[in-house]
């Protein structure tokens, strides 16, 4: 009998025999998955109702692209809730499987019959299957339809783009006629609509005006003043600072146009919130006061921009190389140039508000696309180029041929594309010349202050990274890493800040820009992988908390319950060591966790691991391993005097890899644990600090060794710093015919004093030695007779003559002088 028919068999008499508190588990399971299921049910045909209101909404409102975004968010949000439905069976489907392999599959004829209970339970498992199979399939189906749902509304809004950029319109003396009639029209109605919402305000809603004004104002300020105190540097041009350097125009264009940008935004931004909030706008004035406030932040951005980068006042600070003549001309241009992008889109939301005529807005877009086209032929007329070397007030030169080309190109196409008809394409075309323009130069700028503040060393030069080495002291290395993340963060907050203005100047709604946004932060794919980057994040701060939380734990520990506990170092470096392991690997868990990778699909990775471990791994796993036996058995410890082969010292680290020993030269050796594991360790500090010290003395052998003996015993006797119990003793070890042998055996409390003790011991052991005439060496050699015959003598004594007076003539001549010659004087 198989052994699957045979658990089937005893789990079958394990229900049956079961207590009546069992049997009343399994209806309230029945239930519970019943009850999950119908709320599938119920929520997808919920999603198909409202996916069918959805497509029927989008074919009412094909010609609004503000309301085709609205539904399209809906469309969206609408296929992440089936999948969630969808994702939610999927544990109890896996749970069906893991059971129906349990019980394995249904016995072939002529085999034993299953009890009733188990064929019970399959027939109930298999219709439990088949349900979720259906609320998947159902759920999937529902899924395509929103996604083809989704993409349908992409290509409607994709098709009214192109139709209202390629719109034609026949340009006629009538078309200005026409328009010229509607524009006293509107200026009436405008007149009149302001001057009442003027009466209203003054008559209704003063003090509510003044406070929105109040508050806004206050809500700049700080802005600005707080941006100025922390951004000083970054934002101010010094005076004194005749030639400064790149990485400081760089930083002072770029902050000195964002934050400066970003308090005059605060200023619009909480004006109309706070007179929206205290009901001074009125329906017909909202939308006009709304565009008028973002269109004189914009004209802010790009002034400042332009001051920052062409920088008329001040050739030193300018970022580009252009004369001074040439840096007020485009100055002007650019400038104006936005001036009249502005308030052409003012003037369009004014028509659009009132209800005037479209023709209006077509004229008033015609006429400022081609004074933009008229804008860049004379920019491109300019000669503001300087060359290399050439002062700021030199007379400047051409652009260079493909700038020029380019600028007169844009010119024309704009100025050709409106007069031939097509006023929508020329004023888009128009616009992202401006504000697009404006957005990608602030972004360059800033991309290249990020890249000079994060260079190697260059942090540390700035008024900042110098105040912050004053103020903390930090080294050149710190200061460095602060600058790599100070450039990061430049980067994100460029991309975060400057990246939804271009889409939203290229037609894309705020819908979108979410839209995007929770794609990119919760659902890369990657096949089918899907990557979350707000659950990565959450991960990475679950891990950071939990690794100072780890720290502080570690410290808490140690200073606190094994300090009082007089544990010593040891004890404590193994406590302090499995804590901060323990910790790690935990914070590790929770932050994988967190970032929603499941840690049963690293089961692949864990199998090439072993396969790495059995070929390249092995030693360090053999090192690991062994680190953690150490930390376990403790063979020696933190502070333990150990020789190991050729090396000798303290041991001052053990970490699960290897084991860090400095020798008494103050030299650290790394020493790999699977080494001290297998080969054999010396451990002087072991189990206590008792040692015993040898020290080896040699005396000449013409003294009395008996004598010499008690005198050492006596030296030793009264040193300080040997124990008494064990006693010292005086070994006398060997003798030879030049020198008698002791050897001192004496016991420390303390063995690390040991080379202290012998040196004291060897110097008080001689001056007894001298003080008692004990010799160290033999007595120096006598005077040795020779013995000559007389003959010999007398033989010696005349050769001995002879050569003295051989010697001396020599000598004689040398010093005699010779006889002065008469004329001489």
């Amino acid at each position: 009998m198989p052994i699957s028919r045979l658990l089937s068999i005893l789990l079958a008499v394990f229900l049956l025999a079961a207590s009546p508190a069992g049997a009343q588990t399994a209806p309230t399971v029945a239930t519970d998955v019943g009850t999950q299921l119908d709320q599938a049910n119920a929520g997808l045909t919920t999603a198909g109702k409202q996916l069918d209101d959805i497509r029927k909404q989008v074919d009412a409102y094909e010609t609004d692209d503000n309301r085709l975004v609205d539904l399209k968010v809906e469309a969206e949000t609408l296929n992440r809730s089936i999948l969630a439905i969808s994702v939610a069976l999927r544990p109890r489907l896996d749970a069906i499987k893991a059971r129906q392999t349990e019980l394995g599959d249904p016995p072939a004829d002529g085999e034993p019959a299953e009890s009733a209970v188990v064929v019970e339970e399959r027939k109930k498992l298999s219709a439990e299957r088949n349900q979720i199979n259906a609320l998947t399939g159902e759920a999937e189906n529902l899924s395509i339809e929103a996604t083809k749902l989704s993409n349908r509304i992409t290509e409607i809004r994709r098709q009214l783009f192109s139709e209202a950029l390629l719109k034609r319109t026949e340009i006629t003396p009538d078309l200005f006629s026409d328009a010229a009639t509607a524009i006293d029209a509107e200026a009436r109605t405008l007149q009149r609509t302001v001057t009442a919402w003027l009466q209203f305000v003054w008559k209704f809603k003063r003090l509510q005006l003044l406070a929105a004004v109040s508050l806004s104002l206050m809500a700049a300020l700080v802005l600005l003043t707080g941006s100025y105190r922390l951004f000083s540097p970054y934002i101010t041009r010094v005076a004194q600072q005749e030639k400064p350097h790149y990485i400081t125009r760089l930083s002072v264009a770029f902050w000195s146009t964002v934050l400066p940008t970003a308090a005059a935004g605060a200023f619009a931004g909480t004006s109309y919130f706070f007179m929206d909030a205290f009901k001074v706008l009125r329906p017909d004035t909202a939308p006009m006061l709304a565009v008028a406030l973002a269109v004189m932040v914009g004209i802010f951005f790009v002034g400042q921009l332009a001051n920052a980068v062409l920088s008329p006042g001040d050739g030193n600070w300018r970022l580009v190389r252009v004369s001074d003549h040439g840096a007020r001309l485009l100055w002007l241009l650019i400038f104006s140039m936005v001036i009249v992008n502005g308030a052409d889109y003012f003037l369009g939301t004014i028509s659009e508000t009132l209800g005037s005529p479209v023709i209006l807005t077509v004229v008033k877009s015609f006429f400022a696309s081609i004074i933009i086209g008229l804008l860049l032929l004379v920019t491109a007329f300019v000669q503001p180029v300087l060359r290399r070397g050439e002062a700021p007030e030199s007379q400047g030169h051409q652009w260079p041929r493909s700038v020029f080309v380019l600028l007169v190109l844009t010119g024309l196409g704009l100025i050709l594309a409106s007069l031939l008809g097509y006023v929508g394409l020329a004023r888009f075309v128009a616009a992202q010349i401006v504000v697009t323009g404006a957005i990608l130069v602030t972004m360059y700028i800033g991309f290249l202050s990020g890249r000079a503040v994060s260079a190697n060393n260059a942090f540390g030069a700035t008024a900042v990274g110098k105040r912050l080495e004053e103020r903390f002291g930090l080294s050149p290395i710190v200061l460095d890493q602060i600058g790599l993340v100070s450039g990061l963060s430049i980067y994100l907050l460029i991309i975060v800040l400057f990246l939804p203005m271009i889409f939203l100047q290229w037609g894309f709604q705020i819908a979108d820009i979410e839209s995007w946004a929770y794609r990119i932060f919760t659902e890369i794919r990657i096949g089918s992988i899907t990557i979350s980057l707000v659950g990565i994040l959450a991960g990475i701060v679950l891990f950071a908390l939990g690794f100072i939380v780890t720290r502080w734990f570690q410290k808490w520990v140690d200073g606190n319950v094994l300090a009082r506990s007089q544990v010593d170092a040891g004890v404590r470096n193994s406590v302090r060591t499995a804590v901060g392991y323990a910790g790690v690997a935990l914070a590790g868990l929770i932050g994988i966790s967190a970032a929603g990778i499941n840690l049963s699909s690293l089961a692949l990775v864990a199998g090439a691991l072993s396969l790495g471990i059995g070929f390249g791994l092995q030693n360090i796993v053999s090192n690991f391993v062994s680190g953690l036996i150490l930390l376990a058995e403790r063979p020696f410890k933190v502070g333990d005097w150990v020789v190991a082969g050729t090396t000798e010292g303290f041991v001052r680290r053990i970490s699960v890899r290897a084991t860090e020993i400095e020798t008494f030269q103050r030299q650290t050796v790394i020493v790999p644990n699977s080494v001290l594991i297998n080969g054999q360790v010396g451990n002087w500090t072991h189990r206590n600090k008792l040692g015993r010290i040898d020290i080896a003395l040699s005396v000449h052998a013409g003294n009395d060794p008996r004598q010499v003996q008690e005198v050492i015993a006596d030296v030793v006797r009264g040193q300080q710093g040997l124990l008494r119990n064990p006693e010292p003793v005086v070994v006398f070890q060997a003798f030879s015919a030049a020198t008698l042998d002791f050897e001192i055996r004496a016991f420390l409390a303390d063995i690390l004093n040991g080379t202290a003790v012998k040196s004291e011991l060897r110097a008080a052991i001689l001056e007894r030695f001298r003080a008692d005439g004990i010799a160290m060496s033999g007595p120096a050699a006598p005077e040795v007779p020779v013995k000559i015959s007389p003959e010999g003598a007398l033989l010696l004594s005349t050769l001995l003559e002879q050569a003295t007076d051989k010697l001396a003539k020599p000598a004689a001549a040398r010093n005699r002088k010779p006889a002065q010659d008469p004329s001489d004087a």
